[in-house]
C-alpha cells in the first residue's frame, strides 16, 4: 500500500528568475531543499502491507538494495534496475515478521525482505 501525502514548502526566489523557465526553476529548488529530508510523520520511507487485520511496514533498509522506488511511475512502486521485478499496490508478496507490537485496539508488525524467496509472489 502507497500513500500520498500533499505537502506545501516555502520558496524564495529572485525575481529575475521569474520568466519562461519558472516552473522548471521552482522545480529544481523544491528538489533542491526537500528531497532526501525528514518532516514528521512524512519521512517514513518503505512500504506498509496488510496480513489480514494486522498492518505491517517495510522500511527500505528491509528492502533489497537492488529494488529502488519509482514515485514517478504509475502506480508508484518498487522496483529493481532491470524492472525485472516490480512491486506495485495491491501486489501480494512474501515477507518475514520481523517483530510485532499489540495495543488495545491494534496490531503492528515490522517485516523485511532481506531472505531468500521473499518478495513478490507471482
Amino acid at each position: 500500500m502507497f500513500y500520498h501525502i500533499s505537502l506545501e514548502h516555502e520558496i524564495l526566489l529572485h525575481p529575475r528568475y521569474f520568466g519562461p523557465n519558472l516552473l522548471n526553476t521552482v522545480k529544481q529548488k523544491l528538489f533542491t531543499e526537500v528531497e532526501g529530508t525528514c518532516t514528521g510523520k512524512s519521512c517514513l520511507v518503505g512500504l506498509f502491507t496488510e496480513i489480514g487485520p494486522m498492518s505491517c511496514f517495510i522500511s527500505r533498509h528491509s528492502i533489497p538494495s537492488e529494488m529502488e522506488f519509482d514515485p514517478n511511475s504509475n502506480p508508484p512502486c518498487y522496483k529493481t534496475t532491470d524492472e525485472d521485478i516490480v512491486i506495485q499496490q495491491d501486489d501480494e508478496i512474501r515477507l518475514k515478521i520481523v517483530g510485532t507490537r499489540v495495543d488495545k485496539n491494534d496490531i503492528f508488525a515490522i517485516g523485511s525482505l532481506m531472505d531468500d524467496y521473499l518478495g513478490l509472489v507471482s
